[in-house]
């Protein structure tokens, strides 16, 4: 028995495309950013070569690799019906660009990406936004934010988010707390400050009243010797004239 044979029945939608993973050679008859579609000789449907199916390197444009009018070596991937629209999909590393060789006999590459290409269609049709999420109302305990299936409630117990405003509260308790400590280091700052000013005036007055003292001991000193020199000039005084009138 051939391949053919071998394979399950096809819908009747896919006949008079080419078998999977079949290799021929087509030309490139449009470039585009995600791919370029490929139309192989005896057929009017066109294919897709997705970037990721270019090159075993990561390709970032599908201009990089062909342009219109090129002729490449492809391999049949993938072959889907999605509403009336039949999708073919082609690979170009898995052919050898030069020869034509199958370079993916078994096609593990192959249905390794198919594998793929189905997961993410799954994963992306059953799509669950976070705000769905938060509105889930769980039957178990009745509050909102989880599935039922992710409820760790005990029965009889029920379980709720505590408010913002309570969460600040807390916050807010030891910043006046702090604010606190903060003035009471500020007041023992001023203290220090007015204790090292009064203690530099107190040296300043007992510096000011011993520098007065000394000053004004020294002028009662020169008055005394001033006044002792004048009574010695006037005793001398009073001699000479005694000592005249005797002469006289």
């Amino acid at each position: 028995m051939s391949d053919r044979d071998r394979r399950p029945s096809e819908p009747a939608g896919l006949d008079g495309l080419p078998p999977l993973y079949s290799i021929a050679k087509g030309e490139v008859v449009s470039v585009q950013t995600y791919g370029a579609f490929v139309r192989l000789p005896g057929y009017r449907k066109e294919g897709l070569v997705h970037v990721s199916e270019m090159s075993a390197s990561r390709v970032e444009n599908a201009s990089e690799i062909v342009d219109v009018g090129e002729h490449v070596w492809i391999k049949v991937i993938g072959r889907e019906i999605q509403g009336d629209k039949v999708k073919l999909s082609f690979s170009m590393k898995a052919v050898n660009q030069g020869t034509g060789r199958d370079l993916d006999p078994n096609n593990v590459m192959a249905e390794q990406d198919s594998r793929r290409r189905k997961q993410f269609r799954d994963q992306t049709s059953n799509r669950i936004t976070l705000e769905a999420v938060l509105n889930t109302t769980c039957s178990k305990c009745g509050c909102k934010g989880h599935f039922t299936k992710d409820c760790f409630s005990a029965p009889g117990l029920q379980y709720a988010l505590l408010p913002e405003e309570d969460d600040e509260e807390p916050q807010q308790q030891p910043s006046t707390a702090a604010q606190h400590q903060d003035s009471d280091k500020k007041k023992k700052k001023k203290e220090k400050k007015a204790k090292k000013k009064s203690k530099k005036r107190e040296r300043k007055e007992s510096e000011s009243d011993s520098s007065s003292s000394s000053s004004s001991e020294c002028k009662s000193k020169r008055r005394r010797q001033e006044h002792e020199r004048d009574r010695d000039d006037k005793k001398k005084k009073k001699h000479k004239k005694h000592k005249s009138h005797k002469h006289s």
